[in-house]
């Protein structure tokens, strides 16, 4: 029996209950459903088509279900609109790197955490609240390795250092959910070290889903998988269990995104425009 003090529960930082979405007669995202707790470490793998960017569009608001709901935090936000998303604790990163390359690294940062500033009101009047937006831009180009670049013009950037912006600029709005497409893809050694760093750095009120075709990246980093293929869902379970799962390695033969019994591949995938 539980004890009459104890506290309830906190709900599950995000809930997919039966979320589909179709594109004609091709199904990307079928009846999938997920609970996320707080703080999860959480990653979306599967064959190339399987749905996984799909997915994170329709966690962020940039596509819309044609069935099922989206719950944050415990509110309803399957309708609710990107920016608002945003706002409400939902950042993201993209398969290709979204920076503005006629910005300086530093002023990339600080327009990606404008809207989440509580001094962002007047600020381009005001040069002391201005500071505090460097300040705090600043801090996230420190965590990323980018300090030193930040007065550099983004377009000056390799693809890695690029990358590395991309999850600055997302850290600047203080995300409660951090979605992660393929953070790691074209990165070196060095690079995907330094990812895995900052990425195991986050504090447990940050909750993140990882996108990724490294297996070794989302066996490092993530504690469950959900594993997708033609939209559905597989598995989802435990990470190691998740990767050695009979239909995972199936699923990945069938198309030839493994070999040797490998549930992924350890290198660099083709870009999938369907996730």
């Amino acid at each position: 029996m539980t004890p009459a003090h104890a506290e309830a529960p906190a709900p599950p930082v995000l809930v997919l209950d039966h979320l589909t979405r179709r594109y004609g007669s091709l199904i990307a995202v079928d009846d999938v459903c997920l609970r996320l707790p707080a703080g999860a470490r959480h990653a979306v793998i599967g064959p190339n088509g399987a749905g996984k960017t799909t997915l994170l569009n329709l966690i962020a608001g940039t596509d819309r279900p044609d069935r099922g709901t989206i719950a944050l935090n415990g509110t309803d936000i399957t309708r609710t609109a990107t920016a608002k998303r945003s706002r409400l604790g939902i950042a993201r990163s993209f398969q290709q790197p979204s920076v503005i390359s006629e910005l300086t690294v530093l002023d990339n940062v600080v327009l990606a955490g404008w809207p989440h500033h509580p001094k962002r009101r007047g600020a381009w009047r005001s040069p002391s609240r201005y500071r505090l937006h460097e300040e705090s831009a600043a801090r996230h180009l420190e965590t990323v390795g980018l300090a030193d670049l930040a007065h550099r013009p983004a377009a000056t950037l390799s693809h890695g250092q690029r990358r590395m912006l991309d999850l600055a600029a997302a850290l600047a709005g203080e995300p409660r959910l951090l979605l992660l497409d393929e953070p790691a893809a074209g990165l070196t050694d060095g690079d995907i070290g330094r990812l895995l760093t900052i990425l195991g750095g986050l504090p447990d009120s940050v909750a993140v889903i990882l996108v990724e075709h490294h297996v070794e990246v989302v066996a490092q980093l993530a504690t469950s998988v959900t594993v997708l293929a033609a939209g559905r869902v597989l598995v989802t379970g435990p990470t190691g269990e998740a990767l050695a799962h009979p239909e995972v390695r199936d699923a990945y033969h069938a198309t030839g995104a493994a070999s040797g019994g490998e549930p992924a591949v350890a290198g660099p995938s083709p870009t999938d425009t369907r996730g």
